[in-house]
């Protein structure tokens, strides 16, 4: 499978590298053709890793990630061209977070989610809600957290809920602890989660912990 992954960060990277790592082509994608952080990926992540503009990796891209920050997801996206994402899942796994005078602060929060804005705007896309809610290792390696703790996916498209499942499996997270949320509105949960998260993560003084949902049916 050839993935698109957008952003050159931690989260981007990680990804990237474990998709690489599971026998898949990516293109690692960014602002500008010769941005440092991902040509240096590029170079040490192994065949079928290669670098390129947001365009040039969404037009090779069969599946794209979306890893940039949620505040820039939708001008990552125009960049990437909305003849490149017709059809395609779109994976996003942006918080629209940022700290203001030393506090976290989401926008948008309650009645709006970066996942419908994305929706909205790109309307061909099929984009799925999914990992936002763990750390990008725990994202690639659930081991990480012992338990049968989950993971959540929320869109409009079954099959692309299920395309992403699968690949959710691929890095570990059986069927079984991938909870459906439903449509792409239930995007507005799971992105407010992120304050619980930064909470439980001072709290813990680490990043490998998740959530565990247990029901009496």
């Amino acid at each position: 499978m050839r993935y698109a992954v957008l952003g050159t960060g931690e989260v981007g990277q990680v990804l990237g590298g474990k998709l690489v790592e599971l026998g898949h082509q990516v293109t690692l994608g960014s602002r500008t053709k010769d941005n440092p952080a991902a040509a240096k990926w590029a170079e040490s992540a192994g065949a079928g890793a290669g670098a390129g503009t947001f365009a040039e990796a969404a037009a090779a891209g069969e599946v794209i990630v979306n890893a940039v920050g949620g505040r820039v997801a939708l001008a990552a996206l125009e960049a990437a061209g909305a003849e490149h994402l017709d059809g395609k899942v779109v994976l996003d796994v942006s918080n629209p977070l940022t700290f203001e005078e030393g506090r976290l602060r989401l926008s948008p929060v309650e009645s709006d989610s970066v996942g419908e804005q994305i929706q909205r705007a790109f309307p061909h896309a099929r984009v799925v809600k999914s990992l936002n809610t763990v750390n990008c290792r725990v994202m690639v390696d659930p081991s990480l957290v012992p338990g049968e703790h989950q993971v959540f996916v929320c869109g409009e498209d079954a099959e692309a809920k299920a395309r992403v499942t699968a690949l959710l499996g691929e890095f570990g997270w059986p069927a079984h602890r991938v909870l459906d949320l439903g449509g792409i509105e239930s995007a507005r949960a799971v992105e407010m989660v992120l304050p619980l998260w930064v909470s439980l993560f001072r709290s813990l003084g680490h990043a490998e912990f998740n959530l565990e949902v247990r029901s009496a049916r």
